[in-house]
């Protein structure tokens, strides 16, 4: 849930930058929107990453210490992947051109 939340943020905010690209706005460092989609992708899958190593710990069994692996951390990454891609084919595909 916290990739898709901060996936659905970001895309937000790049379809805000691509419109305003668009329309002739003109921004500090001109046309970023190579290096705004990179960011974009990496925020995304950190914020799965570190999220899901946070709160998916290693089954324990019976011993009661919670531990936490790079596993969790691979598993969140892994969600992430699909997440950022679907939300970002939505808000190009579908929301940007309402936008126009």
């Amino acid at each position: 849930m916290a990739s898709l939340i901060v996936a659905i943020v970001l895309a937000a905010l790049y379809v805000a930058y691509d419109v305003a690209l668009e329309r002739g706005v003109s921004v500090p460092g001109g046309d970023l929107r190579v290096l705004a989609m990179a960011a974009y992708v990496a925020l995304v899958l950190a914020a799965g990453t570190a999220v899901t190593w946070l709160v998916v710990p290693l089954p324990t069994g019976t011993d009661t210490s919670r531990r936490r692996t790079p596993w969790s951390a691979a598993l969140g990454l892994f969600a992430a992947v699909p997440i950022c891609y679907l939300v970002m084919v939505a808000a190009m595909q579908l929301i940007r051109p309402l936008l126009s």
